[in-house]
């Protein structure tokens, strides 16, 4: 009798489910230039919209930080809607379209006439850059649960890549031209675009899809599904708190360095650049190993730790080299990300994976919202001149707390073996 067992992937079968090289590099090229997008615009969008309001620094700040909210709410909304319908009609089409979007909107942002076609661009870009959670799925689908983690660290190297391409590029072509970045990221997408139309295969197939449903697509029904197990919500409970601790970074260490250490904005860019390259060095080289010799649940605890080391050294570091020195030991917390969500996988079906990856996008979406006025109003109480105590690194010393928070709530929840390589229970 003939097999009808369908094949994910061309020359795969069943029992080996391995992407090609070209989708990989497709979903790693993917998350490298969506990430450019976030570091394009940290130093180009605050001057392009500086001078749209006739260089009144301070209007533009408040401007600036109304569209960080706007595209973060994006995030929020769309992350579960794209997750939800890459699990019904499949991973190819939703990667495909919103490379697209995003190739276009960078366009439409690059020719914004006024303040309201580039809000407008930001909030289309809020909702073409949620790509990670369909990326995230489609590596669940074409990979085995006990290496889930390491190719999850895989996506993480790019985000790192991303982030050190980003900030340099736009900094670069930005003193040129404020609105270059936004070309050149157009073009690079649009070609990527058009490579994928030509390499990546189709990762879930038609009997493995779950029709679309608007209550599990919006974010309080992609939500649900983290309640339906202990151990998932608790996850989920990490998952959220790694995220509020992150957006320390971007919301306060620029502010933070120059205040403390006189740092110039080239010290800081290449201090960006160093993060991302220890961050990458750790996704794409750290992790597969620490998942060997320790298992899931001890590398997520490891890395949290690590998290929380990280942040102290930052927020007691009193001259610049002490920084520096945390930036290694911060970079180490990234293996407890890809660990943690290697264990979510586990605990959910393969035609669940799109909606438990919207779902954590969601939780990263709405850790962004909350995030950066969060640590930049303790920043500011802080350094107040009128202040009982100053205490520059009190943001730092808040996030380092949080994932205290964190790691205490990732010991109790995986206490039940979750990762049968652990061999704990």
């Amino acid at each position: 009798m003939q097999d009808a067992t369908p094949q994910l992937l061309p020359g795969v079968g069943p029992g080996r489910l391995n992407p090609t090289g070209a989708a990989l590099s497709f979903i790693f090229v993917t998350v490298v230039l969506d990430t450019m997008a976030l570091g394009i615009i940290i130093p180009v969008l605050p001057r392009l919209v500086e001078s749209m309001v006739g260089g009144d620094t301070s209007r533009a700040a408040e401007l600036f930080g109304i569209f960080g909210t706007a595209w973060g709410l994006m995030q929020f909304v769309a992350s579960p809607v794209l997750g939800a319908l890459s699990d019904g009609y499949g991973r190819r089409p939703v990667l495909l379209l919103s490379t697209l979007g995003l190739g276009l909107d960078y366009m439409l942002m690059a020719a914004a006439p006024n303040l309201v076609w580039l809000f407008i661009g930001r909030l289309i870009s809020g909702i073409t850059a949620a790509t990670f959670s369909t990326a995230n799925a489609y590596i669940a689908d074409v990979t085995p649960p006990e290496r889930r983690a390491g190719a999850f660290g895989l996506v993480g190297a790019a985000f790192g890549v991303g982030f050190v391409l980003g900030p340099a590029i736009g900094g670069v072509a930005g003193d040129m031209d404020p609105r270059l970045p936004f070309w050149i990221a157009a073009g690079l997408t649009l070609a990527n675009f058009a490579y994928g139309l030509l390499v990546l295969p189709e990762s879930l197939p038609h009997e493995r899809r779950m029709a679309f449903s608007w209550s599990r697509a919006n974010p309080v029904g992609s939500l649900r599904l983290l309640s339906e197990h202990r151990e998932l919500l608790g996850l989920a409970g990490v998952a959220f708190l790694f995220s509020l601790a992150h957006n320390v970074l971007p919301a306060v260490t620029v502010l933070y360095t120059s205040y403390r250490y006189g740092w110039s904005s080239q010290t800081m860019g290449l201090t960006l650049a160093a993060v991302g390259v220890a961050s990458g060095i750790v996704q794409a080289g750290l992790i597969k190993p620490a998942i060997r010799l320790m298992g899931e649940r001890t590398t997520l605890i490891v890395g949290l730790l690590c998290g929380v080391a990280g942040f102290t050294i930052y927020g007691f570091a009193s001259v610049g080299w002490m920084f520096w020195a945390g930036i290694p030991v911060l970079a180490l917390w990234g293996m407890g990300s890809a660990a943690a969500m290697g264990l979510m996988s586990r605990l959910v079906s393969a035609s669940e994976q799109g909606q438990l990856q919207g779902a954590n996008s969601s939780l990263i979406a709405l850790a962004g919202l909350l995030g950066p006025g969060l640590f930049a109003h303790i920043f500011a109480l802080a350094i107040a001149p009128g202040a009982a105590w100053q205490l520059p690194g009190a943001p730092f010393l808040l996030a380092a707390a949080l994932l205290v928070a964190g790691t205490v709530l990732a010991w109790w929840v995986t206490r039940p073996t979750l990762d049968p390589a652990a061999g704990q229970a």
